[in-house]
C-alpha cells in the first residue's frame, strides 16, 4: 500500500511539474527541438532541474541499505549501446518530434481533451504494445 501511495504522489508531483514547466504544450516542446529556427531554450531548465535533483539525491538514497517503499533497489545490467537501444531511441525521438509530446507530458495533457492527444495517446500505447509483442516473439524464436 505504501508503494502505491508513493507512486501516486510521485506521479502527481511529476504531472504538476510538467504543467508548470510548460511540457504539456507541444508548441514549447517543438520550439525546443527547433534548434535551427526560433529555438526556445526554456525546457532546458526543466530538464536541468530534474537532472540536478536526481544528481543531488541519488548518492543519499543509495547510502540506505534498502529503499523506503520497496523490498530492494533495482539492479541493472552493464550499460552498452546495441542496435535495439539505438533504434528504440531513434523511434522515440522521431515520435516526440512529430507529435510534439513525450509520453509523460502526453498523458498529463490528455486531461485537456485536445483532439490531437485523443489520437496520439492511443497510438503511443499501440506502439508500446506492438514493441512488447515483437520483443516476446523475438525472444521465443531465439529460445528454440
Amino acid at each position: 500500500m505504501r508503494s502505491n501511495i508513493s507512486a501516486f504522489l510521485s506521479g502527481l508531483l511529476f504531472a504538476i511539474g510538467l504543467g508548470v514547466g510548460g511540457m504539456t504544450d507541444p508548441a514549447n516542446v517543438l520550439g525546443f527541438l527547433d534548434i535551427a529556427g526560433d529555438w526556445d531554450f526554456r525546457l532546458m531548465f526543466v530538464m536541468g532541474g530534474a537532472i540536478a535533483v536526481h544528481a543531488a539525491l541519488r548518492p543519499l538514497i543509495h547510502q540506505r541499505e534498502e529503499p523506503l517503499f520497496a523490498a530492494k533497489f533495482p539492479s541493472f545490467s552493464a550499460s552498452r549501446l546495441d542496435p535495439k537501444l539505438l533504434v528504440g531511441a531513434a523511434l522515440f525521438g522521431v515520435g516526440w518530434g512529430l507529435g510534439g509530446y513525450c509520453p509523460g507530458p502526453a498523458l498529463t495533457a490528455l486531461a485537456t481533451g485536445a483532439s490531437r492527444l485523443l489520437v496520439f495517446v492511443p497510438a503511443m500505447f499501440a506502439g508500446m504494445f506492438l514493441a512488447q509483442v515483437l520483443q516476446a516473439r523475438r525472444g521465443a524464436s531465439t529460445a528454440r
